[in-house]
């Protein structure tokens, strides 16, 4: 799960929102902010370069989290030091690859560029459990909308896990509904000079990956076995174009202690729909990260150290839906023309279209040698353009195949 929003979440519950009646125009500049660090940290049992996020809240008009530089990052047990080095602001990865063992307590701890320290309490590992199955569903959900379900099933028969975390990532194949072989480039923008050119790249067919941004949680703890049944990690309605073609998903399974449960389920309940506009406004809570230095000083944030387990599933759109039409694209790709050059004689909507990279050629152009005049090759016809996502498939993803990838 990316949780990139929680430096904004917990803002909100820290600021002072100020309401009045529902036609009068709501203000959403800060009245009053307390900076914050925020650290995102899961250690599991893969063996891998394990990561660590460090950023700062942001106030609500802002744009985004800002990222914490600069720190030193590492994880410690009694008998290994794992340190981490910063690859991009606020992003710091262990030098080594390593996974979490059990019977080891794991410590994190920080020391910020301005001089504060930061420590978790020792975690544990927590109980090894397997997915047992991923498996889609085309069915109508309680909104009355058909589409696909996902669902897991997971069966722990110690009873011991309990605490149920999951995640996924999505892949999805891009075909350019209106691909063409052929490109129109712009030679020179002051004499609106173009020319026509075989692609030079693979646009037609691409993969784009979506991270989960949702907290999916689910307890077994009073229920009367450790089972997961049928629990919905993601509905796609059909007619979202990312199921058109081919459609995978890998969907990880976290087994968490009770407190980090509890820190997720609360991070969960302050990020609600609505919870906003709430006229109860949750106040700070504590994950299991504080300041060695002040006390006081607030640190959002739970190192949690969780076993994974993760399965992957591919399904075709015909598999689910045989002779139904594909889902729409997301924008209209009608091709418009667009002209070289202005009744006036300066460039035209082609040239500042081509170069602002909003359209791609469709048709309507061939390209012709004058014998006439100077035997140079000269383009005849209309410029039919589309927007650049209907022709061009990189504008949506990356035409360089997953490794994981089957068709």
């Amino acid at each position: 799960m990316n949780y990139k929003n929680i430096s904004q979440l917990f803002f909100i519950s820290m600021s002072m929102l100020l309401f009045t009646s529902c036609i009068e125009e709501i203000d959403f500049e800060t009245e009053t902010f307390e900076s914050a660090l925020v650290i995102e940290a899961t250690i599991t049992n893969e063996v891998k370069n394990q990561e660590i996020l460090l950023s700062r809240t942001y106030q609500f008009e802002e744009d985004g989290p800002n990222p914490e530089s600069n720190a030193t990052v590492i994880v410690e047990t009694e008998n290994s030091i794992f340190s981490f080095n910063e690859i991009e602001p606020g992003r710091y990865v262990s030098t080594n690859e390593f996974g979490a063992v059990t019977n080891e307590a794991y410590q994190l701890k920080i020391n910020t560029s301005n001089g504060r320290s930061y420590v978790s309490s020792p975690t544990f590992l927590t109980q090894v459990t397997q997915i047992d199955d991923v498996y889609a569903v085309r069915e109508t959900n309680d909104d009355g909308e058909n589409g696909m379900s996902i669902y897991v099933d997971s069966y722990d028969p110690t009873g011991n896990s309990k605490y149920y975390r999951y995640d996924y990532e999505e892949t999805y194949k891009i075909v350019s509904p209106t691909w063409s072989p052929k490109d129109v480039i712009v030679l020179d923008d002051l004499t609106c000079e173009v020319d026509l050119i075989n692609k030079a790249q693979e646009e037609k067919t691409c993969y784009n990956t979506e991270e989960s941004l949702r907290i999916n949680l689910f307890a077994t703890n009073e229920l009367t076995e450790d089972r997961v049944n049928r629990h919905l990690i993601r509905f796609i309605g059909s007619d979202n174009y990312i199921m058109s073609h081919r459609y995978s998903i890998l969907v990880k399974q976290y087994i968490q202690s009770r407190e980090a449960f509890n820190y997720f389920k609360t991070l969960k309940d302050f990020s609600e729909e609505g919870s906003l506009f709430s006229q109860t406004q949750p106040g700070f809570f504590n994950g299991n990260i504080v300041s060695e230095i002040n006390s006081e000083e607030k640190v959002i944030g739970f190192f949690d150290v969780s076993t994974v387990s993760s399965q992957r599933i591919f399904f075709n759109y015909d598999d689910y839906y045989p002779n139904e039409d594909l889902p729409p694209f997301f924008i209209a790709c009608e091709p418009t023309e667009h002209y070289q050059y202005t009744t006036t004689g300066l460039c035209g909507s082609l040239i500042s279209e081509l170069e602002r990279d909003r359209v791609v050629y469709h048709s309507g152009v061939e390209k012709i040698l004058d014998t006439e005049i100077s035997n140079d090759s000269i383009l005849v016809g209309n410029f039919l353009m589309v927007l650049r996502p209907c022709g061009d498939c990189t504008a949506l993803g990356s035409n360089i195949v997953p490794d994981f990838w089957t068709d």
